[in-house]
């Protein structure tokens, strides 16, 4: 039997990871076993294992994938604004819109943490989202914009109130209005690092 091209390799492999992300969002981590995404993506077990160790190492895909997703959206909304400080509001609400969807909140802040450990889902996030927050920071500390705060802390601080903000918001009935009520305390938090 000849082999499958690399162009037909990949397309399972993308197939496999976006019929995943479907699933781990609809069900959950704990309720999805590998036999159900080949079957829901119309491939072997096999074909699973070829790309994805396991079910952890597709969570993971998955995971950085959403992960990518977000903080692409994030920089979009910051590099769209005028000034760096508008840059941080701008992709700390886009955070809140971007992670508080149904499918996004599942993976991202509930299952992730709990599937991964918080050091491994911490460090994934210091590469994306909590990476483009750091920068920003840095660049108005830098820029005498915020006061004399460890950047280090103040990230991870924004970080968690806008992770549990993006929790509540996917609860809320209503989650346009729960992003608005949201928003305002978080802009006021952001607000008093200023300096002016």
């Amino acid at each position: 039997m000849p082999r499958r091209s690399r162009a037909e390799s990949d397309a399972t492999a993308a197939r496999v990871l976006e019929v995943a992300a479907q699933l781990f969002a609809r069900d959950g981590y704990a309720h999805v076993g590998l036999e159900l995404v080949a079957t829901e993506a119309g491939v072997t077990r096999g074909a699973v294992y070829h790309h994805y160790a396991g079910k952890s190492a597709l969570f993971r895909a998955v995971l950085s994938r959403l992960q990518e997703g977000v903080a692409e959206a994030v920089a979009r909304a910051a590099e769209a604004a005028d000034d760096p400080w508008s840059g941080l509001e701008a992709g700390c609400r886009e955070f809140l819109t971007a992670s508080s969807g149904p499918a996004t909140r599942r993976i991202l802040l509930v299952d992730a943490p709990a599937v991964l450990g918080w050091a491994e889902w911490r460090a994934m996030d210091a590469v994306h989202s909590g990476r483009l927050l750091e920068d920003a920071l840095t660049e108005l500390a830098a820029a005498g914009a915020i006061g004399a705060h460890p950047v280090a802390a103040t990230a991870a601080l924004l970080s968690g109130a806008m992770n549990e903000a993006a929790l509540w918001i996917a609860a809320s009935p209503d989650p346009t209005a729960a992003t608005s009520d949201a928003w305002l305390p978080l802009q006021a938090m952001l607000r008093a690092l200023r300096t002016d």
